[in-house]
């Protein structure tokens, strides 16, 4: 057996090449070089910039030729969103948007829209925002004239059918009923409530509201803020500028420049805020830690997006993704997000743990803010943050479409051109001092909004003891 079994293994080892006196010693394993001490040349990308030409009545338009494919992009951003909602009507603005879509167009009914859309496979989309509403084409070089009257319908006639209206009304109630099935959709809902407190950012859509709404009051919101110079039309692909202007000026040029640009205070942070809390009974509980930063036309807005990166943004190597889920394991997600907007921004470090470690989880991450405020954030995080924020800067102009989109929408947030151009470099430039100074101006702890949401019965720590407590109903 012994026997048959050295026979074996002997003819194996020839059948592969080798037999047991040939072997060679094994070579050891290539040293491959540290991806963070690769030495590369600099980056330099220039995106193509689109034409932008004004009509006569105000309207922009930016154009981006791009052969490559028989098809036309077109998009447009608008100043119409919630914010500028009604006392009582919130909700109006989303409503409004979903409505344009599905509502009819000039003289097509809703039913016949979706279906020469469908025909056509050329999808369209209308979405109203916090601040701005955004919607888009995507159709076939060939079938651009059909569908194109039909976007332009959308936007300047939209019909808003009675019985297509309490379709959108009776889908969103249904979505706000199914939100507390959803803890971690509740609680970013409920923390943008108290960060925006006593700000028109503030305001939720609820049940009541939503059904208080009418046909009458989409139409006049619509009216309101739908007009040439409040309006932006992006327009690229297989057409030559000409072609493009004289489609946009076919449908728009006579459109009158009538409406409300509408205006909104700036929110600011909490000043001496309590802890909020909002008891939902579950295993799981959601911290939420934010405040109000910089917008984008600041010159901090480059070092706290740096700040950001490096805090819980920027992935694994974060500081609270690391803390918080791979050395305690007190998470499943954890991290931050910010953005900034016009005027302002706004900054929110998060955790969702198991009920009994929220306060251990509370603790940790109000310990790794106030680390970074008291100047605990080496230079080596900085330098790897920017290097991941210029290198990932290119994902931003992946199509013509998304580089006239980002053109359109600077002038829509009073930004210069050159804002996109300037920004890789602006990052680059950021110093572990401009860094901490963000960190002491932004992360003032008496400025905070804390929001917890979970059963506090089962919390391994009160509440209370993180400070003044507020419950949020």
């Amino acid at each position: 057996m012994k026997k048959a079994l050295a026979l074996s293994l002997v003819l194996l080892l020839v059948a592969a090449g080798t037999c047991p006196a040939e072997t060679k010693e094994a070579k050891p394993a290539p040293a491959w070089p540290d991806p963070d001490r690769i030495a590369y040349g600099e980056i330099r990308f220039s995106p193509p910039k689109p034409e932008r030409v004004v009509l006569e009545n105000g309207l922009a338009v930016y154009h981006l030729e791009d052969r490559e494919l028989p098809l036309v992009q077109v998009s447009f951003i608008v100043g119409a969103g919630s914010v500028f909602e009604p006392d009582g009507k919130a909700g109006l603005a989303e409503l409004t948007g979903d409505a344009m879509r599905t509502g009819g167009a000039g003289k097509l009914g809703g039913d016949k829209v979706d279906e020469e859309l469908e025909y056509l496979a050329a999808p369209i989309a209308v979405s109203l925002g916090m601040e701005y509403g955004t919607g888009s084409l995507s159709v076939l070089k060939k079938d651009l004239a059909r569908a194109f009257r039909i976007f332009a319908d959308i936007i300047r006639n939209p019909a808003f059918e009675e019985a297509k209206v309490e379709q959108e009304k009776n889908l969103k109630i249904e979505e706000l009923r199914r939100v507390f099935d959803r803890p971690q959709r509740l609680a970013f809902r409920e923390y943008r409530r108290v960060l925006y407190a006593g700000n028109p950012r503030g305001r939720l859509p609820e049940i009541k509201t939503i059904e208080a709404l009418e046909r009458d009051d989409l139409a006049e919101f619509h009216r309101a803020h739908f007009f040439p110079r409040n309006l932006r039309i992006a327009i690229t692909g297989d057409l030559s500028k000409e072609e493009a202007l004289e489609l946009v000026g076919r449908h728009f040029g006579d459109w009158e420049d009538e409406g409300d640009f509408g205006t909104a205070p700036l929110p600011k942070p909490q000043e001496q805020a309590p802890l909020y809390h909002y008891d939902r009974k579950g295993p799981q509980s959601t911290v939420i830690i934010g405040t109000i930063g910089p917008g984008k036309e600041s010159p901090d807005f480059y070092p706290f997006t740096v700040l950001d990166h490096i805090l819980g943004s920027g992935g694994f190597r974060s500081k609270i993704f690391q803390e918080v889920r791979s050395n305690r394991g007190l998470a499943y997600s954890a991290g931050s997000f910010y953005e900034g907007r016009q005027g302002y921004g706004t900054f929110g470090a998060y955790a969702m743990t198991k009920t009994e470690s929220t306060g251990q989880v509370l603790s940790v991450m109000q310990g790794i803010l106030k680390d970074a405020r008291e100047a605990r954030v080496p230079a080596q995080d900085i330098h790897l943050a920017k290097r991941s924020i210029v290198n990932s800067y290119i994902f931003s102009f992946t199509s013509s479409h998304m580089i006239a989109f980002q053109h359109m929408a600077l002038e829509f947030q009073g930004l210069p051109v050159k804002f996109l151009t300037e920004y890789p470099a602006k990052i680059d430039a950021v110093t572990r001092e401009d860094v901490l100074k963000a960190a002491e101006k932004y992360l003032d702890p008496s400025r905070k909004t804390v929001f917890v949401l979970g059963d506090e019965s089962k919390f391994d720590e009160p509440l209370k003891s993180f400070g003044t407590v507020k419950r949020v109903k």
